[in-house]
């Protein structure tokens, strides 16, 4: 496993926001702001950003860009589709109308939004958020808002499989649209798309990156355009815009019309994205590209599907492609694809980004991340979660056969996750912004309402394939805690067989060691105690390098520490110095930076005479576990499949010394 405690967990107490009054930041504390750590609605020239939300439409919006091609069609043809009388269309036309409106607009662009951790967003920063105490101080309900981030963020897995099936899928289906000949090859083709998908992965986004947005304004340009033909056609479909149709569909259809919810919801997935990807390019570019063009386009084309099925109501076979003409029709497909593409590109990255958070928080083991950009520290690839992904996408595109068949699975990962975002949101504002509950509570309240109703209509769909991302949520999540869990027990055994710094050079008395030329580097989790491996080191070898120093690396519950306190270097007695290093959740730990400013703050030492020793602790399972026994056994075989310290921290291998123990679980 590699020095189980080299990095310490994230302390508690540690304020996501931590200035006094006086600093600049300070009235991040008490209010929601735009945090100089992203690029937001300060000083930016109007062209930065128009190019920021260029960019934003072609990584955060791809998700709920593409849900056109499949969202109305299962209003009408899906396990519980009604039947697209003139009746049904406006009033199904209004739920997805005012969806986008109270989901999206009102909750995500306009309050969730506002709550960014330094910049960032997603469910595991809005979870540090919301449980940030002044230091030493712990959260009342922070095991519940943990298993609430925890489960969310695992959620995010079942999205990221789910999307790049469905929405690929969909888009080579408009081929069957054109002619019946294409409708065998549906299923080949989208794995041979996907294949390639998750192929170039570890080329990075970054050389597609500066196309995305470009391709992703025709793709909405399209829909508007797409949906305006029709409603020129048929303008008595903007009647649908009056929320008295929605209501009169549930009083016409009743608990039938309740399921078809199950259904309206696909038109906001992606919702969470927009959150999650706030610290690419700040809230403001996000907003502005949303109701300048995303929300208008989507709107009409939806309105578009709803005309053509009022003047043909065999057309909900497919309305989005029959919303074109003959000739544009398989470059109508070809786009699609692309958008399709984009959208699945998003979901993926995002499950690269959740992982990174999870192993920096302490709820996963280490795994390879590698940088495909070098300007842009946030672009990352894991071979291991992009393997993983791919084979979950291929079953589900074997398995499921259809984009239809895959809809019964989507929107239950959606909606929970959508419920937990709102119990999160409304804490931080509670607690953070300082807002009357007799405030917050009504709005909280709204939303929960419509996040409840439609987990409800999306409760009915887990027999027909729900099951799948939640039995994949509960998987990840029992893996994360876990994890969590077993490196605390080991953590806690190997404090209570160290000894304090104090006693160990008290003990040295008229006898100290043998001195021996160099520096020795000991990575520990504690930053108080002596670590196992030099204990070891003392024991076998009986000598002490000239200079020792303890290096503890801290991760906090915040996405990134600003430099001036990454690394703090406190001379100690006898030639110890101890080095304590923070890391956020968005950086990763790197050994030759932590080395590159020990040395700016004064720590001298030659590379090529210095050791790392590190520990490597076999687990021995006990009789009386401090975990159930299948839950140590797994915590076991992750940790033999964990990345090395070595290479995750970048330490040079030929100056590693590994010492190894056995400890007792």
């Amino acid at each position: 496993m590699g020095t189980p405690g080299a990095v310490g967990n994230q302390r508690s107490g540690k304020a996501p926001v931590a200035p006094g009054p006086g600093s600049a930041k300070a009235g991040a504390v008490n209010a929601p702001s735009e945090s100089p750590a992203a690029p937001s609605e300060g000083p930016e020239s109007p062209k930065r950003i128009a190019m920021l939300a260029l960019s934003a439409l072609g990584i955060v919006y791809g998700d709920i860009g593409t849900s056109p091609l499949y969202a109305l069609r299962e209003c009408f043809t899906g396990a519980h589709g009604v039947t697209p009388t003139p009746a049904n269309v406006l009033g199904v036309l209004s739920l997805i109308v005012w969806s986008l409106i109270i989901v999206v607009s009102v909750k995500y662009i306009i309050f969730v939004m506002r709550a960014d951790n330094r910049g960032e967003g997603g469910i595991l920063a809005l979870m540090a958020l919301a449980m940030h105490r002044p230091r030493g101080q712990s959260h009342r309900a922070r095991p519940v808002l943990i298993t609430l981030g925890l489960f969310g963020a695992a959620l995010i897995y079942g999205d990221g499989v789910i999307t790049p099936a469905i929405s690929v899928m969909s888009a080579v289906e408009g081929l069957s649209v054109a002619t019946p000949v294409f409708q065998p090859y549906v299923i080949p083709i989208s794995l041979v798309i996907l294949l390639l998908l998750f192929m170039v992965q570890r080329k990075g986004t970054a050389g597609i990156g500066t196309v995305f947005g470009p391709l992703m304004t025709v793709w909405f340009l399209v829909l508007a355009v797409l949906g305006v033909k029709e409603l020129l056609h048929n303008p008595a479909v903007l009647w649908s815009l009056s929320p008295v149709h929605g209501v009169q569909f549930f009083m016409d259809n009743g608990w039938h019309g309740f399921l078809v919810l199950g259904a309206v919801i696909l038109v906001v997935t992606g919702g969470e994205a927009l959150y999650a990807d706030m610290g690419h390019f700040g809230a403001g570019p996000i907003r502005r590209a949303w109701f300048l063009l995303v929300l208008p386009s989507l709107v009409l084309n939806y309105l578009g599907q709803g005309a053509l099925l009022l003047r043909h109501a065999e057309a909900a076979r497919n309305p989005f492609f029959l919303l074109a003409p003959e000739w544009a029709l398989y470059p109508l497909v070809a786009l699609s694809t692309a958008a399709a593409v984009i959208a699945s590109q998003a979901l993926i990255s995002g499950s690269f980004s959740t992982t990174r958070q999870a192993m920096q928080l302490g709820y996963c083991p280490r795994m390879e991340v590698v940088h495909t950009s070098a300007e842009e520290m946030g672009q990352i690839y894991l071979p291991g979660v992009n393997g993983a992904l791919l084979v979950g996408v291929i079953a589900l595109v074997l398995g499921f056969g259809s984009s239809s068949r895959l809809a019964a699975a989507y929107g239950i990962a959606v909606t929970t996750t959508m419920g937990i975002t709102t119990v999160l949101a409304y804490v931080v504002a509670r607690e953070r912004w300082g807002v009357r509950r007799s405030v917050a509570l009504p709005i909280a309240s709204l939303f929960m309402v419509v996040d409840l109703a439609f987990f409800g209509a999306n409760a009915a769909k887990i027999a027909d394939g729900g099951w799948f991302p939640l039995l994949l949520a509960v998987c990840i999540f029992t893996m994360m805690t876990t994890w969590k869990r077993g490196r605390d027990i080991l953590a806690g055994k190997l404090r209570a067989a160290s000894l304090g710094l104090k006693d160990l050079l008290g003990s040295f008395g008229d006898h100290p060691p043998l001195r021996v030329p160099g520096t020795a580097i000991f990575m520990t989790g504690n930053p108080e105690g002596t670590p196992p491996a030099l204990l070891h080191n003392l024991k076998h070898n009986k000598i002490l390098h000239e200079q020792v120093v303890l290096l503890t690396i801290i991760s906090e519950e915040i996405p990134h520490v600003v430099a001036q306190e990454r690394v703090e270097v406190e001379p100690l007695e006898q030639g110890f110095v101890r080095v304590v290093a923070r890391y956020g959740f968005m950086e990763n730990p790197s050994i030759p930076d932590i080395l590159k400013r020990c040395r700016e703050k004064g720590l001298q030492f030659q590379l090529m005479g210095t050791s790392f020793f590190l520990g490597r602790e076999t687990l021995i399972p006990t009789k009386k576990p401090g975990m159930a026994a299948w839950r140590e056994a797994l915590f076991t075989w992750m940790s033999r499949n964990a990345r090395s310290a070595t290479a995750y921290f970048r330490i040079p291998p030929n100056r590693v010394v590994e010492l190894g123990s056995q400890v007792e679980l």
